[in-house]
């Protein structure tokens, strides 16, 4: 956890305590004290902190730098960093975009005394700081967020979002349609991690949700009172929560573009006075919207659900910014569980390797539930694009006689899909395209044993579509290596209306890992195949 003291131009850096080894179909979690780290970043005035593809940029904004710092090596509390230089300090943002880098930049006009700079615009540079581009004009850019393949920032003329691409980052404009109210802008946006959409505030009393794909790109939700937190939900990415100055808090339906429900929580908290005021702030944690109030010394924990206080804790003095350190997975007790991880040589057990490898007795194969898939999958194909694989084909090629453009383009073609999110509860699987949701409900409709021309063997394990969206697929095949129930770690998935066309689609197989996993750890996970 990173803590910055701007007035006193130190930066803190916290460990959680939390520790999560992945294992595929599930993480191993352990739980210590947390703990401070002993060495501090100093500077003049650092400010926006962004943690992003495994780095942790700190802009310091009358340096004219910023920090950056390899996660890995802060959770080992190593503080490691190496500077990008900015053409003239301001207040703005360093961010990591693919394999790029790209930094604010201000303006050129003197200035009085201590004011900063107005800000102008957005360009890629190298990771020294050396430009590579034009300055893509976002006057006044503020508010940076990632989701999915997009970061985005706010501007006076609307949206700027940014994407990877072979040549370097690429910025697009979303305009501010004529449709919003006029005069406001948006200087504050969340980014969705399960599916790619933004919220963001669009003046003092109205949100947006942002859409860097499809039409409409905004949609605005106007609120009864202004503003004063807004978060989502990483659980649920459907939904949000935002609070007013009245002391109500209001579930966001980002979908729909809309507020669903609202309960008071606290007293009213105005936002006159000085921007930096002690207010509340509100954070997810799992089932719960937590949420510090200044003004009666506690923390209060509410139900994300029924939007009603379910505890509070009492902390004394003024809370006011609040950061929740989480996460889920199994703890093994004893010594029969090494995770020493120096000899850890595979990421997953995947049982028999000859199974796993196709080679297998028909009385083997047993019928296996849906459950089996159960859980939030992402599609691997976003970073097959991003040239995120790529140390996959090097591995492959390594092991056998292919050439690495050879393997690429057959998983170019293998894992090619526009779904790239799935999830699965109950017998409800819900398909996300482009962040779209389209769910059936599921019941199982045999399996059936394929023939390769390699000779090895698979088995598809099939669910047939009983009620639902009515252009939800008729048909779900699964296939994951295994021939018996057993808990997927991923898998390939075949859609489509008609059963039998599907088992002869053996080129295009759509494959997901857990929404949990990042780059590297599924990339860990391929090469220990």
């Amino acid at each position: 956890m990173v803590a910055v003291e701007s007035d006193n131009d130190v930066v803190h850096f916290i460990n959680s305590g939390i520790s999560l080894h992945s294992h595929g179909d599930h993480s191993d979690i352990e739980i210590k004290n947390p703990s401070a780290i002993d060495k501090a970043l100093t500077g003049p005035r650092p400010f926006h902190v962004i943690d992003h593809d495994g780095k942790i940029v700190i802009n310091f904004d009358k340096g004219g730098y910023a920090e950056i710092i390899e996660a890995h090596e802060l959770s080992h509390n190593e503080i490691e960093s190496k500077q990008l230089k900015q053409a003239r300090a301001h207040h703005g943002f360093v961010a990591p975009v693919g394999n790029g880098w790209v930094t604010t930049v201000a303006s050129d006009a003197p200035v009085e005394g201590d004011a900063a700079p107005t800000r102008i615009g957005l360009r890629a540079v190298r990771e020294d700081g050396t430009p590579i581009g034009d300055v893509a004009i976002c006057t006044g850019i503020h508010g940076e967020a990632f989701s999915g393949a997009y970061l985005a920032a706010g501007c006076k003329e609307g949206i700027l979002t940014v994407t990877a691409s072979k040549d370097g980052p690429v910025t697009k404009m979303l305009t501010y349609p004529a449709v919003l109210p006029a005069g406001q802008t948006t200087g504050t946006l969340l980014g969705a991690r399960s599916m790619q959409v933004f919220l963001g505030n669009y003046g003092s009393r109205g949100l947006v949700v942002v859409d860097p794909v499809d039409e409409p790109s905004f949609r605005y939700i106007e609120l009864p009172f202004r503003r004063v937190d807004f978060v989502l939900d990483p659980a649920n990415a459907r939904f949000g929560y935002v609070l007013t100055e009245d002391g109500t808090l209001h579930q966001i339906d980002v979908l729909e573009g809309k507020l669903t429900k609202s309960s008071k929580v606290t007293d009213p908290y105005s936002m006159d006075g000085h921007w930096n005021d002690p207010r509340p702030r509100i954070a997810m944690a799992g089932n719960e919207v937590v949420m510090s109030d200044p003004n009666a010394g506690v923390v209060r924990r509410i139900s994300k659900d029924e939007l009603k206080e379910v505890g509070k804790i009492e902390v004394g003095g003024k809370p006011y910014n609040i950061a929740v350190a989480g996460g889920s997975g199994k703890v093994h007790e004893g010594g029969g569980h090494d995770h020493d991880h120096a000899g850890h040589n595979h990421a997953h057990s995947h049982g028999d390797p000859k199974i796993y490898a196709g080679y297998f007795e028909d009385s083997q194969v047993k019928d296996r539930p849906l459950s089996d898939y159960a859980g939030d999958w992402q599609s691997v194909y976003p970073y097959l694009k991003d040239g995120m694989l790529e140390p996959v084909w090097e591995h492959k090629a390594e092991k056998g006689t292919a050439k690495v453009e050879d393997i690429r383009a057959e998983y170019e073609v293998g894992y090619k899909t526009d779904v790239d999110r799935i999830t699965i509860e109950g017998d409800v699987v819900t398909f996300y395209e482009k962040g779209k949701p389209l769910a059936g409900h599921y019941a199982y409709d045999g399996k059936e044993i394929l023939t390769y021309k390699k000779g090895n063997r698979g088995v598809r394990f099939i669910f047939k579509k009983t009620k639902g969206d009515a252009t939800a697929p008729r048909f779900i095949q699964f296939s994951d290596h295994g021939i018996a129930p057993n808990k997927a770690d991923h898998y390939h998935l075949y859609w489509g209306n008609d059963r039998a066309a599907l088992l002869n689609e053996v080129t295009n197989w759509p494959t997901y890992y857990p929404s949990s996993m990042d780059a590297k750890e599924i990339v860990s996970e391929m090469k220990a195949h």
